[in-house]
């Protein structure tokens, strides 16, 4: 009777026979596996050859140990379970006598059967003493050592990418310090009070003070990403109001759009209630928003900020069993939708995922380290939220994020 297409372990992976049928042919023993009981599973063409010369035609219900070795499965089952792992045995065949090595593969719990001629096996050791056979056995162990050498690359990896983070939060909390010391000198001198300035003068340092700005928010960036990296972010959720945090944003970053000429609308609905989120991680959100979509749009352009109350369809698997998915239901917002939208160049369809990644960058000519997006989808998904972008080149782009209104 011809046998399936596959052969099944004891773990039930079914395994395609013509892969190991190819493995075999690359013997050039005859080789048969069968299981405990002697069915055989599979054979390479010089087996099915030694089994046909015989009188045991591949496709018949031949048993190799009680048919073909004159052996009882039992005594094989026996040595097997008594810790021998390769069992010698000669029989009769052909009119003259032959050796089967048999080797047991506990992985598969298979029983691989190399059929040798006596004197050819003989001529083998005196000719060819250190000639290494590859078996199925030697096929699985390459497979673990692989398996374990990745695991050991991965592992480097992750050590690697930690030192990383460690030298950026290092480095940031070196940088913080005189940044803010040079920053409050930069104030001292424009507000006049260590003498008066000339318009050239006091030009210059605005343009300084800008650069120091910039640089301030680059260590904070680094600071923050740094946390984040870690799993030391933790939030402190407390009942704010939402459009008081947000209009204070506004009103610092106005000087900065109008410096480079761009109109900043903010979009306030009146009716977001009071509820719990993180206050300070929030005004970062939004703010590494508004960075990104000023630094990229050009001067003349616009920029609306806008808040409103939403509904967002989210399903607990009790929601599901309790209520019927195709019963209308009326939807009470649930959350704020936060968003910020820009006449700029705007963002390919494909690069809307990677931009949320660490150090990506679509506009390789534009300022930065491509971690503002990245910070700000972790800390909204902090929030139980979820940050999206909506864009076509040439058309602007606009960000997303949805707030829960039902922290606890």
């Amino acid at each position: 009777m011809r046998r399936g297409p596959v052969i099944e372990s004891p773990a039930n992976e079914a395994i395609p026979a013509s892969v190991v049928a190819g493995l075999l042919d690359l013997l050039d023993q005859p080789i048969l596996i069968s299981d405990r009981s002697g069915r055989i599973l599979q054979a390479n063409t010089r087996g099915k050859k030694r089994l046909a010369s015989d009188g045991f035609p591949f496709e018949s219900n031949v048993n190799l140990f009680s048919d073909l070795l004159r052996i009882s499965p039992s005594v094989i089952a026996d040595r097997i379970e008594g810790g021998e792992h390769h069992i010698d045995s000669k029989f009769d065949c052909c009119g003259g006598v032959a050796l089967a090595r048999i080797q047991w593969l506990p992985e598969a719990d298979w029983l691989v059967v190399r059929i040798e001629a006596v004197e050819k096996r003989a001529v083998q050791v005196q000719s060819q003493p250190t000639t290494t056979q590859h078996t199925v056995q030697e096929l699985l162990q390459e497979r673990e050592i692989t398996y374990r050498n990745l695991l050991a690359a991965y592992l480097r990896l992750q050590e690697v990418n930690r030192q990383k983070t460690v030298f950026l939060a290092s480095a940031a909390h070196e940088l913080k310090t005189p940044l803010a010391v040079i920053k409050g000198y930069y104030d001292l001198l424009l507000s006049g009070s260590l003498g008066k300035l000339t318009d050239k003068q006091r030009d210059i340092l605005q343009e300084s003070k800008e650069s120091c700005e910039r640089l301030v928010r680059l260590v904070s960036m680094f600071l923050n990403y740094s946390a984040l990296e870690s799993g030391k972010l933790v939030l402190h959720l407390r009942e704010n109001d939402l459009r008081d945090c947000l209009s204070e944003l506004a009103t610092r970053w106005h000087e900065a759009f109008v410096r480079k000429h761009v109109r900043l609308e903010t979009i306030l609905n009146t009716d977001i209630p009071i509820f719990k989120f993180d206050y300070q991680k929030v005004q970062q959100t939004v703010a590494n928003l508004l960075d990104n979509s000023l630094k990229h749009t050009p001067a003349g352009g616009s920029v609306t900020f806008r808040a409103e109350l939403h509904f967002w369809e989210r399903r607990s698997a009790e929601e599901i069993q309790t209520q019927d998915r195709r019963r209308e239901r009326i939807q009470h917002p649930n959350c704020i939708k936060v968003s910020v939208s820009d006449s700029g160049p705007g963002i390919a369809s494909e690069h809307h995922q990677e931009i949320f990644e660490d150090f990506v960058r679509v506009d390789r000519t534009s300022s930065g380290m491509g971690l503002g997006l990245a910070i700000a989808k972790r800390l909204v998904q902090a929030h139980r939220g979820k940050i999206w972008v909506e864009s076509e080149p040439r058309r602007g782009c606009t960000f997303t994020f949805l707030l829960p209104i039902d922290n606890v």
